[in-house]
């Protein structure tokens, strides 16, 4: 398929766009390039503007903000892999207006843009964080109510509303409920809990947790998180049409007590220190991930939290993290901040021309 993949130069971007292009698609990337700078390690390969030159096998990239994206980023495309967005609780409650102009009503016009256009396939990158408090013991399933707490969360919710809206006969939506990411991507985020508990350990010899430790949180690698979406690419329409999915496995869902404890395997000497100064997070939930199994036969994550923590630790040593880097390069809250108080972006987060 000719694939347009949205925030191709994001962490899950970056991981996703080799893994479908190995299986066989043609990625045209859509990113504003916000935080194409925020690499760890080797430069990843992004695709050349549309209008260069592509290498063989190499595919065009539009760099655009979703709000202005037009019928023309769509033509001739198959299918819509849309993970753009403005991408955690804190950047969603930092401009909660920004979070629904571009998570909310960007996302729908581009999923109507793709509808008229032809586009037969569009997966949506979700959240299990719309399941916000949901409490008890019970494995949360995708019939479960639905009680987002932060705005980054509402806007999936809202999202997912509008597109089932849109299905018909010739346009698939699927809500791909990702879990919360965790693994190496040379586009890193240090604001993800497993990712942020390794760096704080290289780095203070301590693994800090501000919360009580009691939360459940469900984890998934970048790369399963990029095998689930290939695979509901090409899966039997009458599989994933319009449907919701929990992305993850049921072996990672842990409390945020047990992640920093397979932190501190995985860079031994380290303390482990919960404060408890946070309180009681109130996003605390257990995921059940039997549905996309069942829709697409055979598929199962391949990492652990365990095994992505020494991942990460490697990969933090081999590429010389710094503190500076962690705190600023690799933290979005951080880095829009920095590049606004430069006057790179402006108030809507757009670049200044």
């Amino acid at each position: 398929m000719r694939v347009l993949l949205t925030g191709h130069q994001g962490y899950l971007g970056t991981v996703m766009a080799p893994v479908l292009a190995a299986a066989g698609h043609e990625v045209v990337g859509l990113d504003s390039g916000l935080f194409a700078d925020s690499v760890l390690g080797p430069t990843p390969a992004d695709p050349p503007p549309v209008g260069a030159d592509a290498p063989v096998g190499g595919a065009p990239g539009h760099r655009v903000d979703l709000r202005d994206v037009t019928a023309e980023h769509v033509a001739g495309v198959d299918a819509v892999i849309h993970l753009a967005a403005l991408s955690n609780d804190p950047l969603g409650s930092l401009a909660p207006e920004l979070t629904y102009d571009i998570n909310h009503h960007a996302s729908v016009r581009l999923a109507r843009l793709a509808r008229d256009a032809g586009v037969r396939r569009f997966l949506y990158a979700s959240t299990c964080s719309v399941y916000g408090a949901a409490g008890g013991d019970e494995l949360v399933a995708e019939d479960a109510p639905l009680r987002p707490v932060t705005p980054y969360a509402e806007s999936k919710v809202r999202v997912e509303d509008d597109l089932h809206e849109l299905a018909d006969g010739d346009f698939t939506p699927v809500f791909m409920r990702n879990a919360t990411a965790f693994g190496y991507s040379p586009r890193l985020r240090a604001d993800i809990v497993l990712n942020n508990l390794v760096g704080h350990a290289l780095l203070s010899g301590e693994v800090l947790v501000l919360s009580d430790g009691t939360p459940w949180r469900p984890l998934v690698h970048a790369v399963d998180i990029a095998r689930a979406f290939t695979a509901a690419l090409t899966a039997p329409r009458d599989a994933v049409h319009d449907r919701a999915f929990n992305i993850g496995s049921e072996t990672n869902n842990v409390t945020v007590a047990e992640i920093a404890e397979q932190v501190a395997e995985a860079v031994p000497g380290v303390k482990v220190r919960i404060t408890g100064e946070n309180g009681a997070d109130p996003r605390s939930y257990r995921v059940d991930f039997s549905r996309f199994r069942a829709a697409i036969p055979g598929f199962d994550c391949e990492w652990t939290v365990k095994r992505g923590a020494l991942e990460l630790a490697d990969a933090y040593r081999k590429f010389g993290l710094t503190r500076e880097d962690f705190e600023q390069r690799f933290t979005r809250l951080a880095v829009l901040r920095a590049a606004s108080e430069a006057g790179t972006v402006d108030d809507t987060l757009r670049w200044r021309r």
